[in-house]
């Protein structure tokens, strides 16, 4: 009795599935005859070409000679400027920071002699007119209440020193 109705069992589930998706396999039939696998060719590899070089003769801006000839005549006719860094002289302890991270945080007077106070990592120091700071050769040229002034000689590309001005301003304490 078992097998029996085992066997019906199969029966009805054979005869349901054969039918039911019969429409979706005609529509994906139908839509596929047309397609065939196809590859488009690969572009033709033209052999290379060499450009050649012909700036041989001219002026190569990277040449180490070239900024050296800079700096001892200038350049286009223009004598170097007379303003170089004394390379000479005993380094001071705040030119081995960069000015942008040293603080102003107050001015201190003593007799006739204003001395500005700088933090610089986490060390205070005591400035005074004379005294160099920042990376840039940047010797203090005033100092006051609120701000000490510098003046900063750079190296441009040509070789050549340039002047530039700059200021520490007081920092406000936070509060």
């Amino acid at each position: 009795m078992n097998r029996v109705l085992v066997f019906a069992c199969a029966a009805v589930l054979c005869a349901c599935s054969g039918e039911q998706h019969s429409d979706l396999k005609k529509e994906l039939t139908d839509m596929t005859k047309d397609l065939r696998g196809r590859v488009d060719s690969l572009p033709q590899v033209r052999p290379y070409e060499p450009v050649p070089y012909q700036a041989e003769n001219e002026i190569d801006p990277f040449r180490p000679s070239r900024i050296e000839l800079a700096v001892a005549g200038g350049v286009g006719g223009q004598a170097a400027s007379g303003k170089q860094p004394d390379l000479d002289r005993p380094r001071e302890p705040l030119e081995s920071y960069p000015l942008e991270s040293i603080q102003m945080v107050g001015s201190l007077t003593q007799g006739r002699e204003t001395f500005g106070l700088v933090k610089a990592g986490p060390n205070l120091y005591r400035v005074r007119k004379g005294n160099y700071m920042g990376q840039n050769f940047g010797v203090i040229t005033g100092i006051d209440e609120v701000q000490i002034s510098l003046k900063e000689l750079l190296q441009e590309g040509s070789g050549e020193w340039v002047e530039r001005a700059s200021s520490l301003q007081l920092q406000e304490a936070k509060k």
